[in-house]
């Protein structure tokens, strides 16, 4: 089961009830950020979860909206004890931006992990998601990120009867590994099931529409992306910032065949996106509005019912 919550849904500056942009995932006893706009703390504190779990960071672009809580997110992940590593993902220049912003928190029990990005796209595996950064169309260097949960087949018990492997073996085969012994080698496939489906999400804000989202969106249980404005007369706005309007983002999950489309990174302008919403259901139907605290327990395929 894969825990997803909508931490802050605003985009450019916080308002009354809408915190700036982040985004948290749980899974398998770890936690996942994207983003950490201002009061991203007190949204994870509001949403009855806690820091110390985080275990991975990983971030769109520096402008402020989307990292100015950092400082802060650290300082309590440091009074919570916590000691061990902490990985961050984002574009080039992770490093040196987040220690500046540590200047003033500059002790801290753990040790932070670095990994830059300078490729069009990067895959990782790390704490149980394979990690697809995307680059996307902003007025900076910018990235759009894919969590997906794959699931291998299922052990199967007659197989490995059938085929005298020894019970030590069964575990980590199971687990994917390689085994030998006495010169005979033992492989997954020999055992397991085909690949059952597992869970997608992809999640993008600040970017006009680009093939790039379209592609890595495509298939995707959920899609997370920026409505920044949902008036037809902001899409000039739009163009020119490099945001995205509600419109747009509807007509990306339409291509990309997505399960479900949350918006979020409302402009400050906009005070009532469930003003647009019918407008932008007739492109894609099953678009819901973000709002701070969303949240949803996405449940494996064969779990779900």
């Amino acid at each position: 089961m894969l825990d997803i919550c909508l931490l802050g849904t605003g985009g450019m500056m916080p308002l009354p009830g809408r915190w700036l942009t982040s985004l948290m995932t749980r899974y398998n006893g770890s936690n996942l950020l994207i983003d950490c706009g201002e009061g991203t703390q007190i949204a994870i504190r509001e949403k009855g979860w806690t820091v110390k779990p985080v275990d991975v960071m990983c971030f769109t672009h520096y402008h402020a909206d989307h990292i100015s809580g950092l400082p802060g997110l650290l300082l309590a992940m440091a009074n919570a004890e916590r000691t061990e590593p902490l990985t961050m993902v984002g574009p080039r220049g992770l490093e040196r931006v987040v220690n500046g912003l540590r200047v003033i928190v500059s002790e801290l029990p753990f040790e932070i992990r670095f990994i830059e990005i300078t490729e069009a796209e990067r895959v990782l595996e790390l704490a149980g998601y394979r990690i697809t950064a995307f680059r996307v169309n902003h007025n900076m260097i910018c990235y759009g990120y894919t969590l997906e949960i794959l699931r291998q087949g299922k052990f199967d018990v007659e197989r490995a009867r059938e085929r005298n492997i020894p019970l030590k073996f069964w575990n980590p085969l199971q687990k994917g590994q390689t085994m030998e012994e006495d010169g005979v080698v033992y492989t997954p496939d020999m055992v397991l099931g085909p690949s059952r489906k597992g869970l997608k999400i992809t999640y993008c804000t600040d970017s006009r529409p680009t093939a790039s989202i379209t592609a890595h969106a495509a298939g995707s249980d959920l899609f997370i992306c920026e409505g920044m404005y949902g008036e037809p007369e902001k899409q000039k706005k739009a163009r020119e910032h490099k945001h995205m309007t509600m419109a747009e983002a509807a007509g990306i999950a339409r291509e990309a065949e997505v399960r479900e489309l949350w918006l979020t990174h409302y402009s400050p302008s906009m005070v009532h996106p469930e003003w647009f919403l019918g407008d932008t259901r007739k492109i894609f139907p099953a678009t819901y509005l973000g709002k701070d605290g969303k949240s949803v327990e996405m449940k494996f395929e064969e779990d779900e019912g």
